[in-house]
């Protein structure tokens, strides 16, 4: 990781030098102190580089932490190096941009933007980029509609306010002093991530038997889910913004669980509603969506009436021998998510599981007691990610609010 504080050069005198007085800041266009670099690439050439798409950046967060390499990918590609900034300009409203700690190759759906030091500090430049005012410009300069694009040759004349040199280095100091937090929040849910794996592979045994020295480890029974659980397809009816009955969709998933948010509802007979109307318990299953996110799933566990889409299946255990809290975990984990997608049909746009296919997917079933024990810890794990992700989702929505307040805008 590069040592922004080192790289800052402190200047003894920043204690007395005035953050919120911005007699010195020049308004500048973007070209002036900024490049975007336009070295072209071939994957070939690149091979053990690694690669960055857009989807290896995470929307508010100014650090890669996914990648792959250059001969995972085809097609002319950009070249990065390390400090430069790799700015998704294609949907800027996703607010995706990060500071390379390496050199490497990325989309050429990103801009490459390198800061021109004497103007700008490399370290000051990611956070005038990430905030409100740059991000608000980026979108509405943006052409096409599907997929709308920043080009260079508007970005570059595009205005902003620039403080002074000393003053960029105090302000990069603090605010990568509070990106800290941010990064230590994300690296606590990581670890927590892998803990809940390695807890689900402990507690379905989904390992190859172990010799402890005393005995050997047996495997978890699996079973057929057609052969534990009944399914229902979900109901298909015209939705609206508001109504007697809100209809869970492909959206209203958390993780393990099934969230009540953007709802949208629908108008029935009561008999209808009460054939769909989603019990505690209950694992809803998304059968048709990308590639990606097909296969996703969630336990209901909220209060109220809830009806199920169409695209939704509806997943009810034989508690007697498979407990839903441990099905869901299961079928979240990684082993249950590649279970599951094995059956996956591929579509003109979207990839299908059908409920049919569903029931082939075998899955472990150990016994009560050993569900129950894996459970308790892995409800656990869960709380304790689902605050850690409070956490960090607050330190990253305060390192915001700083940029915009320093630079002169509010959130």
């Amino acid at each position: 990781m590069v040592d922004k504080k080192k790289a800052l050069q402190p200047n003894p005198n920043w204690a007395r030098l005035p953050l919120f007085d911005r007699k010195g800041w020049k308004r500048m266009a973007f070209g002036q102190f900024a490049d975007s670099v336009n070295e072209r690439v071939e994957p070939a050439d690149a091979a053990e580089e690694i690669y960055v798409g857009l989807d290896d950046l995470d929307s508010g967060s100014l650090h890669i932490r996914r990648w792959g390499k250059g001969s995972d990918v085809i097609g002319t590609k950009l070249r990065f190096r390390k400090g430069d900034i790799v700015f998704g300009r294609r949907r800027a409203y996703q607010r995706k941009l990060a500071v390379a700690e390496v050199d490497g190759i990325c989309s050429a759906h990103a801009m490459v933007v390198r800061a021109k030091p004497a103007v700008v500090l490399p370290e000051f430049l990611p956070f005038l980029m990430m905030s409100n005012k740059f991000m608000k410009r980026a979108v509405e300069i943006s052409v096409g509609s599907l997929s709308p694009t920043i080009n260079w040759t508007t970005l570059k004349l595009e205005e902003f306010d620039l403080p002074p040199l000393d003053q960029q280095c105090r302000i990069a100091e603090i605010l990568w002093a509070v990106d800290e937090t941010v990064v230590t929040g994300a690296e606590n849910l990581t670890a927590l991530s892998s803990l809940k794996q390695v807890a689900m592979e402990e507690y379905t045994l989904l390992r190859k038997p172990i010799r402890s020295g005393r005995a050997d480890k047996a495997e978890c029974p699996m079973r057929q889910l057609g052969q534990v659980a009944a399914f229902q397809y979900g109901l298909s009816c015209p939705l609206k913004e508001s109504g007697d009955y809100p209809i869970l969709r492909m959206m209203n998933y958390d993780e393990e669980l099934v969230a009540a948010t953007d709802m949208k509802f629908a108008d029935m007979p009561a008999e209808v509603a009460t054939e769909f109307e989603v019990r505690k318990g209950d694992i809803l299953f998304n059968r048709t969506n990308s590639a990606d996110l097909v296969g996703k799933v969630g336990i209901f566990t909220l209060d109220g009436c809830y009806l199920f889409a169409s695209y939704l299946v509806r997943v009810q255990t034989n508690r007697t021998v498979l407990l839903p809290e441990f099905l869901n975990y299961y079928l979240n984990s990684p082993h249950g998510q590649n279970a599951v997608r094995a059956f996956a049909t591929p579509g003109v746009s979207q990839s299908n599981i059908s409920a049919g296919n569903l029931k082939k997917v075998e899955v472990p079933v150990p016994s009560i007691r050993q569900q129950e024990t894996a459970i308790e810890e892995l409800n656990r794990i869960a709380a304790a990610k689902r605050t850690c992700r409070s956490h960090e989702s607050t330190q990253r929505a305060l390192l915001l609010n700083f940029i915009n307040v320093i630079l002169g805008e509010q959130p």
